[in-house]
């Protein structure tokens, strides 16, 4: 083998990444393990434990906190969480732009382009600009949006190409803010490894948040208007007495609770000893000398080598042990950071500031909020800042709402670049933006926005005309963000969940249970099949492939830092049954070189270089697939076609090159004597073959015809079990203590939900699921809460006596799923479009492959005979079978998957017909395609039963959420190989024996030889 170096290092290297990045999953396991030990089933001590050793290296140079971001994360259908798909009301934004237009062609056109937009992939400014010229063809969009907040970038001249562009860039800033929006609120809400990202539909964005636990506060949460604000503020020593003075009553707090037993009295007597001045004036509650001492004293104890232990500190000053003071040599600071706290300290700070006894020795107009970004490299270090309240009703000094434009650009400064980023404000915004800094010169005035500070950049001087610009030591990234924060008050555009899946913690612990017994079974099966077929040292080369193949896999997912899910499993366990293909391929081509006389190194050779052409088809026909589901896959499909992707090519590396290096070893040290690549069992199987598959095809198309045509009957008549991916609705999975009866939960659902309830068993009798699309077109929050209260009222006679609407939500409902009527509408036609390029694609590939329409024609028609019986059986069987066969995205997946394996098949049929042919060019075609069928049968029946038993193993054991997959990938395994036989190569002879009638030459059909 020519590069066998380049291979091996190849290979070495491969591993050495693989195991660097599957390290990290390792150490955070080990320390996870730790964790649960310490807290001895407390979820508050365990998170408390990881957090306290965040910042510690404890692999190669890397913290903890860096290593869980390097290991594989599991999928919520795995973990447990939320995955929530949000869509930007482009309505609201267009019509915001418009200063809120209310001429009623306007805003018909907005309606109309709004529900264009459901069904179709294109722009939504385009739907709207030609919905709007159809209502009125003689306006002109520059008369609309020429406003006194865009007049420098659209004027009564501007045509309307150009506005266009100009609402597509403010479109793209204001999805750009919604996702920075999103983002910080996300960081603040403690998620570990959550996942956001813009998909492709313009004004989508994706959320994935493992391990939530309350999906109403997120909804909450995730909907909320982004509210920009801008506040006048304290410097630190107009207010450090009235802090130490705080550091006083809660120390009196603490330490009297510590002592007696009635607490609550000698806190009311507390609060009461406090003078009452302190209350509404700004100044000192303790005496300064007393407060300059505290100082030194703070300083003194943030000073490894002081005497006082942290902890005698810590009860006499509980606020100044957790909060640094903003200080510098002894001196406080002038800014208005009152000063620094650990993340891990800022919850325990604001309830101390929430305390009453504090909040009376505090000023009443001073609010304390903390900034929105860690400021130390290690992400653990906050700053708090000190607000003015100015507002007798407590509104800010301005709000965000008067800036219509910011932006970051470089400017130069003392002879060097730094990022400053500009802001202008409508005329009423302008006015009061120039009272707010003529009164605050010197001073700094914050930007915050959901509740924290962005910025509090100091005044230099009154600034009139509405235009200002802040400067300072931003990254770039940081003053494009400060940007879109300023940004965040123009836009009047709302946000709604199109998309929800709320997994349980345990239904997540059974879906990995199941995907790792079904996942260890299949490994099993394949060890032991190939062992049986092929001999004990074959089998064992081929077995230790593949679990180089699994280790390859996993570590270039965790270098990708992908999530693995369910439906990750199951594409690995597919691409290990696939990946036997390669090995099946070159076993059956060297026992056709052994049969032919040759020596079992020449036989080997020949194998390995006369079955390469066909794998490298098979796997690059099954990659085009996988690309084609990532591209229109979401969530876990995508996973899916990951997962599936790299196994194929780890397949490739380890079923062709390294198998074949050990060989090539093995025959130079004279080890392999007396094998044969067959067994006492397998010795006569397929040999010589001589079916007349050609002579039965028309028996062949009769087969899938009806199965097609009773399909299409059952269509009209009983139609598919269409899932709510596709018609809109939600989904929640219910387990109670007991069995129940599908019809008797309808009934008792059918009057609180309007009758628009289906219920299905799921996995076992005592759990189902609950479908409905009631209120499905309301975005308002509350509706979700409403229907969860409604299904808890109609099944409370199956719950315990006692079970509150708390316990019902955390105990029974294990999941829970919503799809918007517009995300329905986009997931099908995705889905539809999905499968017809897919099928195009295999066609293309063909067709340039072989250099023949007859072939690409042939597998066209073969996969689409295979995909519409597959459709035939689901819409026959879904009343008939004991479990799930929703039309959803798995079942897409599962079609695309079927599409690429069957055309494996076809492709080694063609490859050996190629073959053929080119050694004897005048040899028959109908011979020639007989003898291609019947000489790679072996392989054919090999590959699709191994294939077949792992895929029934996730079948019987990988769970009920992916049974309706794997039924499909059952089916299909033995569609796509009858397809082969019957459809693809006898409708390529057909085409073929018709393009040389054409020429004069007419084919002979008789018996084969």
């Amino acid at each position: 083998m020519q590069n066998k170096g380049f291979v091996k290092v190849f290979a070495t290297l491969l591993m050495l990444v693989c195991l660097f990045y599957l390290s990290f999953s390792f150490v955070t396991g080990h320390y996870n393990n730790k964790a649960t030990e310490f807290a001895n089933g407390d979820p508050v001590k365990e998170s408390q434990y990881l957090d306290s050793l965040s910042t510690q290296k404890v692999w190669l140079g890397y913290t903890l906190k860096e290593c869980r971001e390097k290991e594989i994360s599991l999928g919520l259908d795995l973990k447990g969480g939320m995955n929530v798909v949000l869509e930007l009301n482009v309505a609201d934004v267009i019509r915001s732009l418009s200063n809120n237009n209310q001429d009623e062609n306007f805003n018909q056109a907005l309606t109309s382009a709004y529900q264009r937009q459901a069904a179709s992939q294109r722009d939504f400014i385009d739907l709207f600009a030609e919905e709007y010229k159809k209502l009125d063809p003689n306006v002109r969009l520059s008369a609309v949006f020429s406003t006194f907040e865009l007049k420098e970038k659209i004027t009564p001249q501007s045509t309307d190409a150009q506005v266009i562009s100009v609402l597509r860039d403010e479109l793209k800033s204001a999805i750009d803010n919604s996702f920075n929006v999103l983002r910080t609120r996300i960081d603040r809400f403690g998620v570990v490894s959550p996942n956001i990202q813009r998909l492709e539909t313009t004004g989508r964005i994706l959320v994935e948040l493992p391990g939530v636990k309350e999906p109403e506060r997120v909804r909450k949460l995730l909907q909320g208007s982004a509210n920009l604000e801008f506040w006048e503020t304290y410097t630190l020593p107009e207010i450090y007495q009235n802090l130490v003075a705080a550091d006083n009553a809660l120390a009196a707090v603490l330490n009297t609770t510590a002592t007696t037993s009635e607490s609550t009295t000698a806190t009311e007597e507390t609060t009461t000893e406090t003078p009452a001045e302190s209350t509404t004036t700004e100044t000192a509650a303790e005496p300064v000398n007393e407060a300059d001492s505290l100082l030194a004293e703070i300083s003194s104890s943030q000073d490894a080598e002081a005497e006082q232990s942290f902890e005698a500190f810590a009860k006499e000053h509980p606020l100044f042990a957790l909060l640094q003071v903003n200080q510098y040599n002894g001196q406080l600071a002038p800014g208005t950071v009152v000063g620094y706290a650990h993340v891990k300290d800022m919850d325990k700070i604001n309830e101390y500031l929430e305390m009453k006894q504090v909040k009376d020795v505090l000023p009443r107009n001073l609010s304390l909020k903390w900034g929105v970004k860690a400021i130390d490299e290690k992400e653990t270090l906050y700053e708090l800042y000190a607000i003015k309240i100015t507002n007798r009703d407590g509104t800010p000094a301005l709000g965000g709402d008067v800036v219509t434009d910011a932006n970051a650009d470089f400017v130069q400064q003392g002879g060097r670049s730094e990022q400053q980023v500009s802001m202008a404000m409508n005329a009423e915004g302008a006015k009061a933006w120039a009272r707010l800094t003529k009164e605050n010169i010197g001073r700094p005035v914050a930007i915050i926005l959901d509740d924290m500070v962005y910025s509090a950049p100091n005044v230099q001087t009154e600034i009139t005309g509405g235009r200002s610009s802040i400067s300072g030591n931003f990254t770039p990234e940081e003053a494009k963000d400060l940007a879109n924060v300023l940004k965040s008050g123009k836009m009047a555009a709302s946000i709604h969940i199109v998309q929800e899946d709320v997994v349980g913690p345990s239904l997540g612990e059974e879906a990995i249970n199941a995907g790792v017994i079904s996942f260890v079974l299949a490994l099993i099966v394949l060890v032991l099949y190939m062992c049986v077929f092929y001999g004990l040292i074959p089998g064992m080369i081929a077995n230790a492939a593949l679990f180089i193949n699994v280790f390859f896999t996993m570590g270039v997912l965790a270098s990708f830092q992908a999530v693995l899910t369910l439906p990750g499993i199951a594409g690995m366990v597919l691409t290990l049954a696939m990946a036997v293909d390669a090995n099946v391929l070159i076993y059956e081509r060297t026992k056709e070189e052994l049969r032919a006389g040759k020596t079992l190194g020449k036989a080997i050779e020949d194998g390995y270089k006369n079955a390469f052409s066909a794998i490298f088809d098979a796997n690059l026909t099954s990659i085009i697939t996988g690309i084609v589901l990532f591209y229109f896959g979401t969530g876990p499909i995508r996973g899916f076609a990951t997962t599936m992707i790299i196994g194929l090519l780890a397949s490739f590396l380890t079923a062709v090159f390294l198998t074949r290096i050990v060989y090539e070893a093995l025959i130079a040290k004279d080890k392999l004597k007396n094998v044969t690549f067959t067994t006492s069992l397998t010795k006569n199987l397929l040999v010589n073959p001589n079916f007349n598959f050609l002579g039965k095809r028309k028996i062949g198309y009769l087969i899938p015809t009806v199965i097609v045509a009773l399909g299409v009957v059952s269509m009209m008549t009983i139609g598919l079990n269409n899932g709510i991916d596709f018609t809109g609705g939600r989904n929640y999975i219910v387990r109670f203590h007991q069995d129940v009866n599908t019809d008797e939960v309808r009934d008792l659902l059918d009057e609180n939900l309007e009758g628009a309830v289906s219920v299905i068993t799921i996995g076992s009798s005592d759990q189902v699921r609950i479908s409905t699309n009631y209120k499905i077109a309301d975005n308002d929050p509350a509706v979700d809460e409403e229907i969860v209260n409604k299904i808890y009222t109609g099944l409370s006679s199956l719950l315990p006596d006692g079970t509150t609407l708390n316990q019902f939500n955390d105990t029974f409902v294990q999941s829970s799923q919503k799809v918007g009527p517009s995300m329905a509408d986009d997931i099908k036609n995705s889905a539809f479009f999905a499968v017809i390029f897919s099928m195009l694609c295999m066609a293309l590939y063909i067709l340039l492959r072989f250099r023949d329409v007859a072939f690409s024609a042939g597998v066209f028609v073969s996969v689409l005979m295979v995909t519409l019986c597959i459709i035939s059986f689901y819409t026959l069987l879904w009343k008939v079978l004991p479990f799930s066969m929703e039309v959803d995205q798995t079942f897409i997946a599962a079609i695309l998957t079927i599409i690429g394996y069957s055309i494996n098949d076809t492709v080694v049929v063609f490859d050996r017909i190629r073959e053929t042919t080119a050694i004897y060019p005048k040899r028959d075609r109908f011979q020639v395609i007989n003898h291609a069928l019947n000489s790679t049968l072996c392989r054919t029946f090999s590959t699709s039963f191994s294939t077949f038993l792992v895929v029934l193993c996730i079948f019987m054991l990988g769970g009920s959420t992916i049974r309706s997959f794997t039924f499909a990938i059952l089916v299909g395994v033995i569609l796509g190989s009858y397809s082969t036989l019957f459809v693809a190569a006898p409708l390529a002879y057909e085409i073929q024996k018709r393009k040389l009638k054409k020429k004069g030459i007419v084919l002979e059909e008789g018996e084969i030889k």
